[in-house]
């Protein structure tokens, strides 16, 4: 029953459906991500892979050497910079390892992913925006959530000897409960996902645009201003670039004028909100069109003006 158990070896999500709020299980497909594709600081896709897919490749040499199995692994950075597509890419490397994918509402089945992930191991938890059940409960007037301390039980009640990896992501690590960071066994390696550097944004580029026909000789100028965005951005960039200039036939040619009409139109002040969404806002190195609101004092109400929140009267 369990070699042949129609869960093994799948990438599974849950989810709640609208009929009586039932709880679904759904099949994904196993994404295909070449190492190029992934477009991190020099190092650090080494470091999560030795972390998550080396370890998993060595498990019966870690077993007879009496080391432990269970992993943790925290991917942390700004919206739109790259952790759940690092995740996707980490996915197709683990072919045959049975995958749980937690998110939104169905955070809230956490004790019944990581029962299955027990039942289906090798296996891997993945629960993005963990700040949404994990939030430090000095944050919260109510003090931490049930859901918190369901995850942190299960984390803990995965044995040693349990081939079993978590992999958590979040936008605002400085809000993540302690007890889930800072204590050995739970997360033992936490990465930070950056805005991409120039270096970095030419690379997105290229990758973005490389089913086009690029004519780019001299980028710098037009990468330099796009200092402090996020992939998302460079995303979003090269698809109206070539959304300009599709020719009847399908196909589209980038030149310098393109690209800065494209970059042009989402710089401009109008488009402020656009670029926050996107994780692209500044006008300036280092400034920010949309500066981020600070967090509203526990348990008031409030009105958000910009830049401070404003007590109901």
């Amino acid at each position: 029953m369990s070699e042949r158990d129609v869960y093994l070896g799948q990438i599974l999500t849950f989810g709640v459906s609208e009929f009586r709020g039932n709880s679904l299980l759904t099949f994904q497909p196993r994404p295909e991500l070449a190492a190029d594709e992934v477009v991190l600081p020099p190092g650090v896709l080494r470091t999560i892979e030795q972390h998550v897919v080396l370890a998993s490749a060595r498990t019966q040499a870690l077993r007879a050497t009496g080391q432990h199995l269970k992993r943790g692994l925290l991917l942390h950075g700004p919206p739109g910079t790259g952790k759940t597509h690092t995740v996707r890419y980490l996915l197709g490397r683990l072919s045959g390892r049975t995958v749980i994918i937690m998110s939104g509402r169905a955070l809230r089945f956490i004790g019944q992913a990581t029962a299955l992930a027990r039942r289906l191991q090798p296996s891997v938890v993945v629960v993005e925006d963990v700040d949404l059940i994990a939030q430090d409960r000095s944050f919260s007037p109510h003090g931490s959530s049930p859901l918190l301390f369901e995850l942190l039980n299960e984390m803990d009640g995965v044995g040693a000897d349990t081939d079993t990896t978590f992999v958590l992501t979040t936008n605002r690590v400085e809000i993540v409960e302690h007890a889930l960071t800072d204590r050995p066994g739970r997360v033992d390696l936490a990465v930070e996902i950056p805005r991409p550097d120039a270096d970095a944004r030419e690379r997105l580029l290229r990758l973005y645009t490389r089913e086009a026909t690029l004519d780019l000789p001299d980028p710098a100028a037009m990468i330099a201003a796009t200092e402090g965005v996020t992939a998302s951005f460079i995303r979003e960039w090269a698809r109206r670039a070539v959304l300009r200039a599709l020719d009847q036939d399908g196909r589209a040619r980038l030149d310098q004028p393109t690209l800065r009409t494209a970059l042009d139109e989402l710089l401009d002040e109008r488009n402020a909100l656009t670029r926050n969404i996107l994780g692209g806002t500044p006008t300036e190195p280092g400034e920010h069109a949309v500066p981020p609101l600070p967090y509203p004092p526990a348990g008031q109400a409030f009105i958000a003006e910009p830049g401070i929140f404003r007590p109901l009267p």
